[in-house]
C-alpha cells in the first residue's frame, strides 16, 4: 500500500469533533483546548505513522484504529490541557533539599498565612500604627534583628540577587578582595566571579585554591578597595591539605584600613546542627557576632522557607543597600514575605520540629523504619502478587548546595514489577495524577521515606496501583 493512501486514513479534525465524547468535553470545557487537543492528536499519529513508513512498516492500517487512537489521545490531551504544569509531587529520592523539586517544603504556619494574605489586600506597604505608607521589609526586619542580633535587615527575590545587589550598592567601580578557594559556582551554571563582574566590582583574587591566609588580604589592599568579601563553600568540600581565613580576622583587617567586611554564607542556617547529630555548619548568628557587617544567604535551603534572598548586618550598610536601583528590581512580593515572616516566628518560638526540612534532616531510625514498613505493606497489597517488594538500608542526601559529603543513613523500599523494568516504572509514576519521583539504584526502583510524609505514603500506594 503505498504511503500517501495509507496517510489518507487518518482522520479528519472535523470527524473527530463530531464524536459524542469530543462534543461532551467542548461543552464542559469550550472549543478552544478541544480543538487544539484533537489537532496535536491527528498530528502525533501522522508522525509516529510516518516513521513507521519509512522503516518500511506494510501491514494494513484500519481506518478505525486510526481513529479510535486519535480518539483516546484527544482525551488524554484535553485532561493534560486542563492540569496546572507547576503541580505538587511526592520526593521520594531522599534529597532534602532537591532543587528540581522545588527545595524547601513549607511548613503549615506558612501556607496558612500565605493563603490569608493572597485572599485580599494587606498592608504590605502600608504603617497600620500611622495609617501612612510602610515598607514591607519592616514585617520581617524586627524577627531577623531579634534571631541573628544583626541590626538591621532585607530581603530579595534570591541569594544570588542579594549578593549582586551588595556588591552594585557597596563596591561597583571598584576592588573587592576575596580567596581563591572561595570562587564558588552556586547552581545553574551561574558563577560568584559573574555575579560579581554585573555589579561593576572588579574581582581581586588572592591565595591559592586550598590555602588562604590574612596576609594575601593586607597585601592586595589599597586605596580602591571597597570591600572583604568572604563567600562560604556551601556546595563543596575541601579535604586534606587546606585552610581559610576566619571572619574574625577579616574583621580584625576592615578595621585596620577602615574597610567593610561581607560574608556569603549561601545555605544560611540559624540553628547549630551539631544538636542534632549533623555536622557543624557556620550560623548566621556566628557571622554576625564576629563582626561581618554584611551577612547573606538563601531563605529556601537549610533554613527552610520560601526562596529568598537575605541582607542584614550594620544598619549604615543595610540602609545603602535599601536605597539603590536594584532593589526595586530584585524585591520579593507578599507571598514569599508572608511565608518568611511564618517560619521566622517558628524559629523564634524554638519549635525547629515544625519545619519539614529541619523534620526530615533529623528523622529517627525507628521513625524510618516503621514509615518503610507501612509504606511496604500497603505496596503489597497495590501490585497483588506482580512483583516483589522490600525494604532496604540505604543512604539519603541533604541536596540543595547544603552539607556536601554528608550521608544520611535512611529506609527506602524497593519494588521490582513483572510487568515492566525500573525506569517503565519511573517513567509511568511520573505521569501519574500526583506524580512520583523516586530513584534507581542497582536496577531497583527505590521509594526513599526520609523525604515522604505521612500524607504522601498513601498516595504513592495509590498512584503505584494505577499504574498497573
Amino acid at each position: 500500500m503505498e504511503r500517501n493512501e495509507i496517510l489518507r486514513k487518518l482522520p479528519k479534525v472535523s470527524d473527530l469533533l463530531d464524536e459524542a465524547p469530543i462534543k461532551a468535553l467542548k461543552e464542559k470545557y469550550g472549543r478552544w483546548a478541544v480543538l487544539s487537543a484533537v489537532r496535536q492528536s491527528i498530528d502525533e499519529i501522522r508522525r509516529a505513522l510516518e516513521k513507521a513508513l519509512e522503516k518500511g512498516f506494510e501491514d494494513a492500517v484500519s481506518e478505525e484504529n486510526l481513529k479510535k487512537e486519535a480518539l483516546d489521545r484527544a482525551i488524554e490531551l484535553v485532561d493534560k490541557y486542563r492540569s496546572h504544569n507547576l503541580k505538587r509531587v511526592v520526593n521520594a529520592t531522599g534529597v532534602v533539599l532537591h532543587t528540581n523539586l522545588g527545595r524547601a517544603p513549607l511548613p503549615e504556619e506558612a501556607l496558612k498565612n500565605i493563603l490569608e494574605v493572597a485572599s485580599g489586600y494587606s498592608n504590605l506597604e502600608y504603617d497600620l500604627d500611622e495609617g501612612t505608607r510602610g515598607e514591607r521589609y519592616d514585617h520581617i526586619r524586627g524577627l531577623l534583628c531579634d534571631i541573628t542580633g544583626a541590626e538591621d535587615a532585607m530581603v530579595v527575590n534570591n541569594n544570588a540577587g542579594a549578593v549582586l545587589l551588595v556588591l552594585s550598592a557597596l563596591a561597583a567601580g571598584r576592588e573587592v578582595i576575596i580567596s581563591r578557594g572561595q570562587l564558588v559556582e552556586i547552581g545553574g551554571s551561574f558563577r560568584v566571579p559573574e555575579v560579581m563582574a554585573q555589579s561593576g566590582a572588579k574581582l581581586v583574587e588572592v591565595g591559592t585554591t586550598n590555602k588562604t591566609r590574612i596576609s594575601d588580604y593586607e597585601r592586595a589592599i589599597n586605596e580602591n578597595t571597597a570591600l572583604l568579601l568572604k563567600v562560604h563553600t556551601s556546595n563543596f568540600k575541601l579535604v586534606g591539605f587546606w585552610s581559610e581565613v576566619k571572619i574574625e580576622e577579616l574583621k580584625s583587617l576592615g578595621l585596620k584600613y577602615g574597610i567593610p567586611v561581607m560574608e556569603d554564607l549561601g545555605s544560611g542556617v540559624l540553628v547549630d546542627l551539631k544538636k542534632f547529630g549533623l555536622p557543624p555548619e557556620p550560623t548566621v548568628q556566628e557571622s554576625v557576632k564576629a563582626g561581618a557587617d554584611i551577612v547573606t544567604f538563601s531563605g529556601d535551603k537549610l533554613l527552610g522557607g520560601p526562596q529568598a534572598g537575605i541582607i542584614l548586618g550594620k544598619k549604615e550598610f543595610v540602609e545603602k543597600i535599601k536605597r539603590h536601583p536594584l532593589t526595586r528590581a530584585l524585591r520579593i512580593d507578599k507571598l514569599t514575605l508572608s511565608a518568611l515572616e511564618a517560619v521566622l516566628k517558628i524559629y523564634r518560638s524554638g519549635e525547629l520540629e515544625r519545619i519539614p526540612v529541619i523534620r526530615m534532616l533529623i528523622k529517627s531510625p525507628e521513625e524510618m523504619e516503621k514509615c518503610a514498613r507501612k509504606l511496604a505493606a500497603e505496596l503489597q497489597k497495590a501490585i497483588q502478587g506482580k512483583g516483589t517488594v522490600e525494604v532496604i538500608d540505604d543512604i539519603s542526601q541533604v541536596g540543595g548546595g547544603s552539607l556536601p559529603g554528608v550521608e544520611l543513613p535512611t529506609k527506602a523500599v524497593s519494588i521490582e514489577l513483572q510487568a515492566f523494568g525500573p525506569d517503565d516504572l519511573a517513567r509511568r509514576l511520573r505521569m501519574t495524577r500526583i506524580p512520583i519521583i523516586g530513584r534507581i539504584k542497582k536496577g531497583k526502583f527505590l521509594l526513599d521515606v526520609r523525604t515522604m510524609s505521612e500524607d504522601d505514603l498513601k498516595i504513592v500506594s495509590e498512584m503505584v496501583g494505577s499504574v498497573l
